[in-house]
């Protein structure tokens, strides 16, 4: 290769008068050979890697905080969107009694806050309600992930530490 044995004149190839492009070569067989920059695909979906990252935080600090299995669902709940979200916070099973589960419906306007009858206990319906209000406030704002964190904050502040902890 250092001597040139095994180049090839552009006339050979059938590439005579073309100028290739940067990132180009002609390899031993003929063929053209182009380099191209690897652009990752984005995550498709609502939310940034930075707002999943601050969303992901929100939930560990209030379940670790409070003892209480938080989740949230973001999507369709159906035309009865309470059964929907009580039916999405059953499927959790044997934990469900200890978790509550935050179900944001953006297309239908609807959002909806289940608790598990251990969980129940330390979240009372008007804190859950408040909770709500305050998540739909910023989701009128346009601050979806501002809504969901600060509402789990709500939350896990109302819980508070669980009674073994006290």
């Amino acid at each position: 290769m250092g001597t040139g044995e095994l180049t090839r004149d552009t006339a050979s190839t059938g590439l005579e008068g073309t100028e290739l492009q940067p990132g180009a070569a002609v390899t031993a067989s003929g063929r053209v050979s182009v380099a191209q920059m690897y652009e990752p695909v984005a995550p498709s979906g609502p939310f940034t890697t930075a707002q999943l990252a601050r969303l992901d935080e929100a939930l560990t600090l209030a379940s670790r905080e409070t003892a209480l299995d938080f989740s949230i669902y973001l999507g369709e709940l159906g035309d009865d969107s309470r059964a929907g979200a009580e039916s999405l916070h059953d499927s959790l099973g044997a934990q469900a009694d200890n978790a509550v589960l935050v179900a944001v419906s953006p297309g239908e306007r609807v959002a909806e806050i289940v608790t598990g009858s251990d969980a129940r206990h330390r979240l009372s319906d008007r804190g859950c309600k408040l909770a709500v209000m305050s998540m739909v406030a910023s989701f009128k704002e346009g601050d979806l992930i501002g809504g969901l964190v600060g509402g789990l904050r709500m939350m896990a502040d109302q819980a508070g530490a669980p009674p073994s902890h006290r």
